[in-house]
């Protein structure tokens, strides 16, 4: 099979950049729906608009806390050169390729998928302190590790 080239820095560095893209899409959220609510004329609906709207708001913030975590989480990540999977590492399987860092999910990198995946998920776990050539199945689906920067 043919080696694939990637700049794991460049990967890195776009998942840094997603997560700081939600977070400011959020706040500018936040900051909307704030402006929405103070904006509400006194109607008969009032009490319950802005009880929902400060629910949203409640849940929004919630959302950015948790970005704000992947944020944090990010900047612990290596970025240095690995032989086995580990934090930091970016696996090429037959099937996939996996950053693990953070649970950011599916993203396109100069148009190939990726899935930024925590180290304490199942996949990430399975694949924990393997090196090129080994084999694993995680949910009856078989893969082989072809690749690990």
């Amino acid at each position: 099979m043919e080696k694939i080239v990637f700049e794991k820095s460049d990967i890195r560095d776009f998942v840094k950049t997603i997560i700081a893209e939600k977070i400011e899409k959020l706040k500018s959220f936040i900051e909307f729906t704030l402006e929405a609510s103070r904006d509400i004329k006194k109607t008969p609906k009032y009490d319950s608009m802005r009880e929902e709207m400060q629910e949203e708001i409640y849940q929004m913030q919630r959302q950015l806390g948790a970005l704000n975590d992947l944020k944090i989480n990010m900047a612990k990540v290596l970025n240095t050169a690995t032989e086995r999977v580990q934090l930091g590492s970016l696996v090429i399987t037959n099937k996939a390729r996996f950053y693990i860092s953070v649970s950011l999910g599916e993203f396109f990198f100069e148009g190939d998928r990726f899935y930024a995946i925590s180290p304490e998920s199942p996949m990430a776990k399975k694949m924990m302190g393997m090196k090129p050539g080994d084999e694993f199945t995680l949910n009856k689906i078989h893969q082989k590790i072809v690749e690990v920067l």
